[in-house]
């Protein structure tokens, strides 16, 4: 389910979490200013969040016991930002690899976050059928590995908050030229300004480890479960990039580097 207007007020399906000044003191998370997600603006000039998370954070250690309660108990629903005070949801701007962990999670609610991006483990949470992050409006893009999820079926993003989205064709972040493998992308010594702080360390096409000068980075919009996402995708040759499927219909049709691309025309237009 997408957002084709995002109302004023609307009915909380999905948390009892609620921010009604966003950035302000008090608020569980910052403003956006990537790009105008109001109106089209294909020229703007856009680039990656770069907030490293503070793993000493609480919010960060509240999660992470969390997510090992979560496994322990089986559940399958996963609404980790109810339990969070709203301190500690400001705190939290991606989630940790412990998530491949949740193997039972049916339905991951992640509504009205302050996250910035979502790490590749994603990919291993093998039940998951449904993917709600909703109102994350700082959260541009998603790992291609969340296509490994084969049961998501069901999913409420908000659209405009995404890169190459329909409705306002805001443009992608030109990639950077990679470093010689995904080991060197240290999370502890990198660029926060690259596409991945978080370490990556196998290919996201054939999950087989990067070998030194392999590793190539590419977007491609898909559609997976209910709306077209902007995916980002380390590769570990050409072969893998040249093996990813179609692009979704009135999108960029083949995988691209970002930056300066041209996109079909928005709603607006």
């Amino acid at each position: 389910m997408t957002d084709e207007a995002e109302p004023r007020l609307f009915v909380n399906r999905w948390g009892d979490v609620s921010d009604p000044a966003p950035g302000r003191r008090g608020s569980y998370r910052d403003i956006c200013s990537c790009f105008d997600q109001s109106r089209p603006h294909p020229r703007a000039r856009v680039g990656f969040h770069v907030e490293r998370q503070d793993t000493s954070a609480p919010g960060w250690q509240h999660l992470l016991d969390l997510v090992d309660e979560a496994v322990a108990d089986g559940r399958e629903e996963f609404r980790p930002l109810t339990e969070l005070s709203p301190e500690e949801r400001r705190q939290v701007i991606t989630l940790p690899p412990s998530i491949a962990r949740l193997t039972a999670v049916k339905h991951l609610v992640l509504y009205g976050s302050n996250l910035v991006r979502i790490p590749p483990e994603i990919g291993a949470m093998a039940s998951l059928e449904e993917f709600t992050p909703y109102t994350s409006y700082r959260l541009h893009w998603f790992p291609y590995e969340i296509t490994r999820c084969r049961k998501l079926t069901r999913s409420t993003v908000s659209t405009r908050a995404l890169f190459g989205n329909y409705k306002l064709r805001p443009p992608f972040p030109k990639l950077q030229p990679a470093p010689g493998s995904a080991a060197d992308l240290d999370p502890g010594t990198m660029d926060p300004r690259h596409p991945d702080a978080i370490a990556t360390h196998n290919c996201s096409v054939c999950d087989r480890p990067v070998e030194q000068g392999g590793l190539q980075q590419v977007w491609i919009s898909l559609r997976v479960a209910t709306d077209v996402l902007p995916l980002l995708v380390n590769a570990c040759s050409s072969a893998c990039v040249a093996a990813l499927p179609d692009s979704a219909r009135d999108y960029i049709p083949t995988p691209h580097r970002g930056g300066r691309v041209d996109q079909p025309a928005s709603d607006w237009d």
